[in-house]
């Protein structure tokens, strides 16, 4: 039977990691945040472009008239 004082006293773990070990995984994390700022700027690039011609189709002319008139 477990009680609360077990979990309490258990012992330390240490755990040993080599320096390599850590320059690959910063290395990696560098890469992954480079790979999601890419993808970011991809996706607002394209929301740019759809912007840009949704304002474009705004500034065409909606009827005769207005196109007749330049209004």
């Amino acid at each position: 039977m477990y009680s609360l004082f077990d979990n309490f006293f258990a012992p330390t773990r240490v755990i040993v990691v080599s320096e390599e070990r850590i320059k690959q995984a910063e290395k990696e994390a560098r890469e992954n945040q480079i790979n999601v700022i890419d993808n970011r700027i991809d996706e607002l690039t394209k929301y740019r472009l759809q912007l840009t011609e949704e304002l474009a189709e705004l500034n065409e002319p909606q009827s005769l008239e207005e196109a007749l008139t330049g209004e």
